[in-house]
């Protein structure tokens, strides 16, 4: 089986206008739901690549309050086909930079973006099969750890065999675990929760400090907080993602909860 190949980005928005989030990821939603039915890609002007291989599999309104610069978006892209099927498609419209690639659809509206190119780590799920199983969730828990030069995979095989059944045991389901590509310090990892588990791991872990004494403390969470910093060389963050309704992760109606 290939490596998956993925890619997140990170977009603002100023001056600070609530509005524009949703002006671009009902933008996106919409003409990548129109891209499942195209046979082959192409560059189009103002949309730049049209491709079924590039699929938005996860659209997200950033949750501010977790940390997060407000009125910010996110996406989660699956290159269907890793290195040779979808990446090769979005470098391809590099070679000879067309100048459709200057012209855009939502000119003006973005501030700036900021992607990762990530590669997935043994044991990650298969974001596509995730979209078949028609899986959704409530919230999604992301995040990003600066880890020693060359420790990205060791750290990830850590999360995925010490704090994934943790977190599981807190309604935290394991969506990505993900060496972020073209350098070697940093990683990403995504959960999906409803906003119940999230509340109830987060009083777990104050319990396990002595901070809540109306909850049942669990000693693992703030434990694995100790043994990540085997891994870790600089910051570590987790905010929380809301899916857009009707992106591919969402939790719409008729889908099983986490």
């Amino acid at each position: 089986m290939r490596r998956g190949i993925y890619l997140l980005e990170e977009v603002d928005f100023r001056p600070m206008n609530s509005r524009r989030p949703m002006e671009y990821l009902t933008w996106l939603t919409r003409y990548k739901r129109e891209d499942q039915s195209r046979r082959e890609p192409s560059l189009t002007e103002g949309m730049s690549i049209r491709s079924r291989e590039i699929d938005l599999v996860g659209a997200f309104y950033a949750v501010g309050i977790t940390g997060h610069p407000q009125f910010k978006a996110v996406t989660l892209w699956d290159c269907h086909g890793g290195w040779d099927g979808g990446w090769r498609q979005m470098m391809e419209i590099y070679q000879g930079v067309d100048d459709r690639l200057f012209l855009s659809d939502i000119d003006d509206l973005r501030f700036s973006a900021f992607s990762r190119p990530l590669g997935a780590a043994p044991g990650s799920p298969v974001l596509a099969d995730l979209v078949t199983e028609g899986y959704g969730a409530e919230f999604y828990l992301f995040e990003s750890a600066r880890v020693r030069p060359g420790a990205a995979l060791d750290y990830l095989e850590a999360v995925r065999t010490e704090r994934a059944p943790i977190l599981a045991d807190h309604g935290h389901r394991l969506v990505g675990l993900y060496e972020v590509l073209f350098c070697d310090t940093e990683a990403v990892t995504v959960w999906g929760m409803s906003l119940d588990a999230h509340l109830a791991a987060q009083r777990a872990h104050d319990a396990a400090l002595g901070l809540d004494d109306e909850a049942e403390a669990d000693d693992r969470l703030p434990g694995w907080r100790k043994r990540a910093r085997d891994f870790l060389e600089g910051p570590w963050r987790e905010t929380v993602l809301s899916p857009f309704p009707g992106s591919k992760l969402a939790l719409d109606a008729g889908r099983a909860r986490t």
